[in-house]
């Protein structure tokens, strides 16, 4: 394990401080890698999160250039980079923020030729995917290869965001059988919504990984911006579901 240098005990002054996180919880972020699925209005906060944070190795899959109407709330974007891959302007905002991680760009969305290979490269999954095709990629991906899964989702002014432990907690398969007939790729949505979603899914990542206060298995963190309210869910796994039964059974 890479051990903290005396820059980062300065620039993570304030976060070594928390009760129960420190130096160690510290040390076990720089030592670990991330997978964020898409880097837009979900993922873009939720990368600069993780980056602000101190993960060693952030592998960010996302394809297309930047299009005029990714502007009002893809925060890792700018306007002089229309037209631009967004993935070339993702590494260089995040390396510019914080240049003492290893960012690796991907310009390419999740997809059945690149899924097992994405995660088995990295320790925990951040998807931020808007498409359930690749949602569901990844979350077979986590299950077969026991990679922990934070699944952020947002439509309109309503967020969820579910820690998934394979052989703990039910998997997205287990609540989601199949992609739900009303999902379209285009919503509603607010800028600030989804950074909202995206820094709770960052946090419960974070809980996840070192150890940090308690972190919500087997429920979904469900958010409406119309009143600002927000609870937690219980959900329970699918005892015949494809993916993940075969994880629980003697």
């Amino acid at each position: 394990m890479v051990g903290l240098s005396d820059e980062d005990k300065a620039i993570y002054e304030w976060q070594l401080s928390i009760p129960g996180f420190g130096e160690a919880g510290q040390e076990i972020l720089r030592n670990s890698t991330a997978l964020v699925s898409r880097c837009g209005g979900l993922g873009g906060p939720l990368a600069f999160q993780l980056a602000a944070a101190g993960f060693g190795k952030l592998v960010i899959a996302h394809g297309g250039n930047l299009k005029h109407s990714d502007l009002n709330r893809q925060i890792l974007m700018s306007y002089d980079k229309l037209g631009q891959p967004r993935s070339e302007t993702i590494k260089e905002t995040l390396n510019r923020f914080n240049p003492n991680i290893d960012v690796e760009t991907i310009d390419a969305n999740i997809t059945e030729d690149n899924a097992a290979e994405l995660v088995g490269k990295v320790d925990i999954i951040f998807d931020a995917a808007p498409l359930f095709e690749e949602r569901f990629l990844m979350n077979r991906e986590a299950v077969l290869q026991r990679k922990p899964m934070i699944d952020a989702a947002m439509f309109n002014m309503e967020g969820q965001v579910i820690t998934i432990v394979p052989g703990k907690t039910p998997c997205l398969a287990c609540l989601f059988p199949e992609v739900p007939p009303h999902w379209k790729r285009q919503f509603p949505v607010i800028g600030a919504l989804s950074a909202l979603v995206a820094n709770i899914a960052a946090l419960e990542g974070i809980k996840h990984l070192t150890g940090l206060g308690q972190v919500n298995y087997n429920k979904m963190i469900y958010l409406n911006g119309m009143d600002m309210s927000m609870s937690k869910i219980g959900i329970e796994r699918n005892p015949h579901c494809p993916q993940c039964a075969s994880l629980f059974t003697s």
